[in-house]
């Protein structure tokens, strides 16, 4: 299929500042809503469904990817035990191989989300690097998807890099990926007339390169904001049979600077989401290949502090997730790293490494991989409300995630079991650790749902 017929087809498919605290008073109930729940079976959650992003600089300190560090093992391993981790971002083209180690103390101890103030600081991986962060993988039981220098770098010390971290990671590799957000090069990197036709170039010659040196190499991209540069490179997918995943990016708003990255747009649905995931899953479909969203968040640019390291953003991200994963997506994985706003697991190893909000956000979403998605009505419910379905081995579970800041009683055709599990806290903003702990519900069809909670019912 030419690149014309593919977009052909794939629009045919397709067409398918912070805030006061928030809630600190009761609000007045949002009245009764009903779910419909069909026999009608979805997509199924995959295991390794989970996933953490980091920058390329990070590998700076060899010994955060380690074995050694057994606190950040034991908070990934809490996440998923087996999810997938990627290292890339926009400090991965300010960074170089080096084949020797380097004997001088490392320039941090953890680094965050780049960000315009420092993302073109330079930093240099080395063997020692990806030898620790092979011991961390195989510790976690994680696997890797690795980008490489496309925009600054030369195509000889990418390919060194490639050769290194194919040997040394083995089967924990995923995938390389070439590059990160190419569309964002023009102005920057490349001129302002680039386009997804010249990074295809470059693309090529790059894997043409690695592949000349590690024949069984396997690659994944775009690796990009938006869906025209996953499109293009899909559409060119069946020129090459390495290519085995799809990627792109996610943040619902920014930059954090932008007097409209509130949290109440957090809260709210992105009007944008479904329509994008439409374009992307028809993609996918279309190459038989898989989709996997590697870096996102909730605001790019680091985050925003009050919106990003919140109860909202834990609510936010669970019910992103399941988004994603009902639409079909292979996985998620969530940027962070260091002191950003908006990281999972934040601090370094010498200051003690911690949990923010979002981390019991993705554990909650977590509990479902494996799980079938079943086809649902929602009716009578904000818009902040989902409700989402699921089966596995025969049992049936129900996610409800109120994002409104008042209750509402939801009607079931299935009295629930009187086990279930609740992520909750007193006010959106709220910064502390969630409340999130299995809880005891009647055997009842009329849910009383709280508001500023995702709730895991069994039926």
């Amino acid at each position: 299929m030419n690149r014309r017929e593919f977009l052909t087809t794939l629009a045919a498919t397709a067409a398918a500042t912070t805030l006061p605290t928030l809630a600190q008073s009761p609000a007045q109930s949002q009245g009764n809503a009903q779910l419909a729940i069909e026999s009608t079976t979805g997509p199924t959650i995959p295991l390794d469904f989970t996933g953490l992003s980091y920058e390329t600089a990070q590998l700076a300190n060899p010994a955060f990817f380690s074995a050694q560090n057994k606190v950040l093992i034991d908070l990934f391993r809490g996440l998923s035990p087996q999810g997938v981790l990627r290292i890339g971002g926009n400090t991965s083209e300010f960074t170089t191989w080096s084949p020797t180690d380097i004997t001088t103390p490392p320039p941090f101890d953890a680094t965050g989300p780049a960000t315009h103030a420092h993302a073109e600081i330079p930093t240099t991986n080395t063997p020692r690097a990806i030898k620790n962060l092979r011991a961390f993988l195989d510790a976690t039981n994680w696997t890797l998807i690795y980008g490489l220098n496309a925009a600054r770098g030369t195509i000889e010390n990418a390919v060194a890099e490639a050769i290194a971290v194919h040997e040394i990671i083995g089967p924990r590799l995923i995938c390389f990926q070439l590059g990160n957000e190419p569309a964002s090069w023009r102005r920057r990197y490349r001129p302002a007339t680039f386009t997804y036709a010249d990074y295809a170039k470059e693309w090529a010659k790059l894997h043409d390169a690695v592949v000349a040196k590690i024949p069984n190499a396997r690659f994944g991209g775009a690796d990009d904001n938006g869906t025209a540069y996953l499109t293009g490179l899909a559409a060119d997918a069946s020129h090459y049979h390495d290519i085995v995943l799809l990627t792109s990016h996610y943040y619902t708003m920014g930059p954090a600077s932008s007097p409209k990255s509130t949290l109440e747009r957090l809260l709210n649905p992105d009007p944008k989401l479904a329509s994008n995931l439409a374009t992307i899953m028809a993609a996918a479909r279309a190459t038989h290949l898989p989709y996997r969203m590697t870096e996102g968040n909730s605001c790019w640019d680091g985050g925003k502090p009050g919106v990003s390291d919140t109860l909202a953003s834990a609510l936010w991200c669970a019910d992103m997730m399941l988004q994603f994963a009902q639409a079909g997506a292979a996985g998620v994985n969530l940027h962070g790293g260091g002191e950003g706003f908006y990281t999972p697991i934040a601090g370094s190893p010498s200051t003690a490494l911690t949990t923010r909000p979002e981390y019991y956000g993705i554990q909650f979403a977590q509990q479902l991989t494996g799980h079938t998605f079943l086809k649902t009505t929602l009716t009578g419910a904000s818009p902040r409300v989902n409700a989402y379905a699921l089966e596995q081995h025969h049992h049936r579970a129900l996610v409800v995630i109120n994002k409104d800041d008042a209750p509402l009683t939801l009607t079931i055709p299935t009295r629930t079991q009187t086990k279930a599990v609740r992520l909750t806290g007193p006010a959106f903003d709220s910064k502390s650790k969630p409340d999130y702990n299995p809880i005891t519900v009647p055997r009842t069809t009329h849910l009383e749902i709280p508001a500023r909670s995702a709730t895991l019912y069994n039926l």
